[in-house]
């Protein structure tokens, strides 16, 4: 538990729901934009966690907010739009909260209640897709924006997956542009739903595996020729859940006996081919996989003892946190025949989140990850991330940007210089607390430690976000 917990400056940004700002030219505040630099920046997180006086109930409840800064010819503009879900639109006629979601239950009395879907909140991360940004939120499908502007477009079905939910992981191969992807959906017990499309969204391949009981699975990886998907045993008990007599996140249950369930699916077929089990933890997110020299698969991810993870960010939105929930870096090799681990390791000690890789990296090799980390002792005091770093793992050695004192930066992503991809920028947007404002940071990937090479102010600040992607122009 955190000792004591002040409220702190990151608070500031959850006090109430963000605003939208047009097209807009940035303003550069330091430094200046590389003149390669040339494509968007997009990013996806929960702008709204109040309507009408009400709270929602979990970080994850928040109406989806994106923004957009497009880079070229040594400038750059940006806007930030709110996902038109037809939920979000509903609530804003009524003037008040109506739906559940992860951690929140629907208004009214029970009765009211029955029956009533959650909202979909269009707010964890974004692909783009031909001519469309989709958001993406892993119960539901996605929502289609206009590349430049932002404006919805409404719901963008996948192929031939109509009404049945596509997560906001999805991996895009990087040779041939194939995109993999999942859902769960309920029943008398949870089917994993997953996917294999072509570059444009063409559905390829789909294939339905039973799951044990009704997991929680937010993130998989790609490693190789195969898919993996690492279960930890937490539990929804569904009844209370279909009631509405529960949020799914107060259903949910951590059951360490049942251990990591591991699944490995032939990429081409998506045949299972290996199962297994291993001892407990959670993850939320993979940084990345492959297949190394032997014929194992390497898995990176940040692994926490337990679920714990789940309170720290219901309580993060109220402004103070009295959990403490430390994940660290991680490599899991397994053999993928079996299903079986084959032996573990920390990568990083350092308390993280957010792992990415560069898009040509993904399911192919593991050279860098890019990931959030506190400085020491800040988790204990209830901070949130105050700096990104990149770990090298040829040579095991981690390389820090530290933001400075109430500068919290989002997730950060790597860009590849345009005459030289092995090396490149890496991009973060940040929340400056004590200005009470949004910038955008850009560093050089292999001089971490000095100033960032541009830094740009957004018209007004934008919500601590979740997942973004990079989009070449």
């Amino acid at each position: 538990m955190v000792t004591s917990a002040p409220t702190r400056a990151w608070a500031k940004t959850f006090e109430q729901p963000v605003s939208e700002f047009p097209l807009t030219p940035l303003t550069v505040i330091e430094g200046n934009i590389p003149a390669g630099l040339q494509g968007t920046l997009y990013q996806n997180g929960p702008g709204r966690l109040e309507r009408g006086g009400d709270r929602m109930g979990h970080w994850f409840d928040g109406d989806g907010a994106v923004l957009a800064v497009h880079f070229a010819e040594g400038s750059a503009r940006a806007t930030y739009r709110y996902v038109q879900t037809a939920g979000y639109q509903a609530e804003s006629e009524a003037g008040r909260l109506i739906f559940g979601n992860y951690g929140t239950v629907p208004a009214g009395a029970f009765w009211q209640r029955f029956g009533k879907s959650p909202k979909n909140v269009a707010n964890t991360s974004v692909m783009r897709l031909g001519d469309r940004l989709l958001t993406l939120w892993e119960a539901g499908e996605p929502y289609g924006l206009d590349l430049e502007t932002l404006e919805t477009l409404g719901t963008a079905p996948l192929d031939k997956l109509e009404g049945l939910p596509y997560s906001a992981h999805p991996k895009r191969d990087p040779q041939s542009g194939e995109i993999y992807n999942f859902g769960v959906t309920f029943g008398a017990s949870a089917t994993l739903q997953v996917y294999r499309s072509d570059r444009h969204g063409k559905l390829l391949r789909r294939t339905r595996i039973p799951l044990p009981g009704t997991p929680l699975i937010h993130d998989f990886v790609l490693a190789g020729r195969y898919l993996v998907f690492l279960i930890p045993p937490v539990r929804i008990s569904t009844l209370p859940l279909l009631l509405n007599l529960k949020s799914a996140s107060d259903a949910m249950s951590w059951l360490p006996q049942e251990g990591t369930q591991i699944l490995v699916l032939d990429r081409e077929t998506l045949e299972l081919v290996g199962q297994s089990a291993a001892d407990p933890w959670y993850q939320w997110h993979f940084g990345n996989g492959m297949q190394d020299a032997d014929g194992n698969l390497n898995v990176t991810m940040v692994m926490y003892p337990d679920f714990g993870t789940n309170q720290y960010l219901k309580e993060v939105p109220t402004g103070q946190v009295q959990t403490i929930a430390k994940g660290t870096l991680w490599q899991v090799r397994i053999a993928p025949q079996s299903g079986k681990v084959v032996d573990m390791q920390q990568l990083v000690d350092r308390a993280c989140e957010f792992p990415t890789v560069a898009a040509t990296d993904v399911g192919v090799t593991q050279h860098s990850t890019y990931l959030t980390v506190h400085q020491p002792g800040q988790l204990e005091t209830g901070e949130l991330f105050e700096a990104i770093a990149h770990f090298h793992h040829p040579t095991g050695t981690l390389a820090i940007a530290d933001c400075g004192s109430s500068r919290y930066p989002s997730e950060p992503l790597f860009v590849p210089f345009p005459d030289n991809p092995d090396n490149g920028w890496i991009l973060t947007v940040v929340f400056d607390g004590v200005n009470d404002r949004s910038e955008v940071w850009i560093y050089e990937r292999d001089h971490l430690a000095a100033a960032p090479c541009c830094r740009l102010a957004l018209p007004n600040p934008v919500a601590l976000g979740f997942h973004g992607t990079w989009s070449a122009a």
